[in-house]
């Protein structure tokens, strides 16, 4: 049997309003022994469903989570995660509140995917990481998948330098701003 899918549009600064609150809701609002269990799925690497969000139509559409840490440098821990999470989450509400342009990047092979701009830096043994969110809508599918990545920090050495350590900027070859168009 084949599922019938349609193609709705968020506006981006609402979709990530609902992103930073289910990942807020999900890993710093909620008791540790539950957020720790689920940090171990994405660990792990599977992927975890979050809520299910219901449309202006009434038509619903899934939202998972998925986390990529292979350019993570060193061992990744749940106190290491939470911190960088809590950096991504305060710089996207910051920039929403204030309603500072940001940047988005889509992937040429996959016009589904979105990467945003921001990007939370910490450090742990004197070395960087990078975390960043993406998202992906998945074809024939009613969901979307939340993408939390840890991208090899050399390709935001200028901004760590200029951040010593704090959240930083994006660079490098960067799309338009793409603020209040549809995701």
């Amino acid at each position: 049997m084949q599922q019938k899918t349609q193609t709705m549009s968020l506006p981006t600064d609402k979709f990530l309003t609902v992103a930073i609150n289910l990942l807020n809701k999900a890993f710093l609002e909620n008791n540790r022994t539950d957020a720790k269990r689920i940090y171990r799925e994405i660990e792990e690497g599977k992927t975890v469903p979050l809520t299910r969000l219901e449309m202006e139509d009434k038509s619903q559409v899934r939202i998972d989570l998925v986390l990529d840490h292979r350019e993570y440098k060193g061992k990744l821990r749940f106190t290491s995660f939470r911190t960088g999470l809590t950096l991504l989450i305060a710089q996207v509400a910051d920039s929403l509140r204030e309603e500072t342009p940001f940047r988005t990047f889509q992937n040429e092979n996959n016009p589904g995917s979105i990467l945003f701009g921001f990007t939370a830096v910490t450090a742990e043994d004197d070395i960087p990481s990078v975390l960043l969110l993406g998202a992906d809508s998945r074809q024939g599918h009613p969901s979307i998948l939340l993408r939390l990545a840890y991208f090899d920090f050399r390709q935001f050495e200028e901004h760590i330098a200029a951040s010593e350590g704090a959240v930083a900027g994006v660079s490098g070859a960067e799309e338009e701003n793409v603020q209040g168009e549809n995701v």
